[in-house]
C-alpha cells in the first residue's frame, strides 16, 4: 500500500490547478502536478454543487476509498487533487474505481513525458 501525504493549503490546490494537467470522468475530475515532496500528496474537494454537507462528505469518502483501491494498481507520481462531481454519489462503485485507475494512468504518462 502506498502512503500519501495530505494537501491542506489553498496555495497547493491552486498550484495544481494552474498546471493544467487534468482528466475529466463522469464521476470526478483529477488534477495532477509534479510533487515537491518524497511521497505523493492527495487533496479532496467537493463544491456545494454536489449537495449539502452530508452529501459532500459522503462523496469525499467515496473518492478516498476508491483512490486507495485504484492506487494499488496505479500509484500517482505527483501531487493530485480529486474533485467530486454531483454524479460521484450515484456512480456505480466499480466504475468510479475504474475512472480513477484510467485517470491516474493517463496523467502519470503526461508527468513522465516531461
Amino acid at each position: 500500500m502506498v502512503s500519501f501525504g495530505r494537501l491542506k493549503k489553498r496555495a497547493d490546490f491552486l498550484r495544481i490547478a494552474a498546471a493544467h494537467k487534468k482528466w475529466v470522468a463522469p464521476g470526478l475530475i483529477i488534477q495532477i502536478d509534479q510533487n515537491r515532496e518524497a511521497s505523493p500528496r492527495i487533496g479532496f474537494t467537493a463544491s456545494k454543487k454536489v449537495g449539502n454537507a452530508v452529501a459532500r462528505n459522503r462523496a469525499k469518502r467515496r473518492l478516498r476509498e476508491a483512490l486507495r483501491m485504484a492506487a494499488a494498481k496505479e500509484p500517482p507520481k505527483g501531487d493530485i487533487v480529486l474533485i467530486a462531481r454531483p454524479s460521484t454519489l450515484d456512480r456505480p462503485w466499480l466504475n468510479l474505481v475504474k475512472d480513477i485507475e484510467t485517470g491516474l494512468q493517463r496523467l502519470n504518462q503526461r508527468i513522465a513525458e516531461k
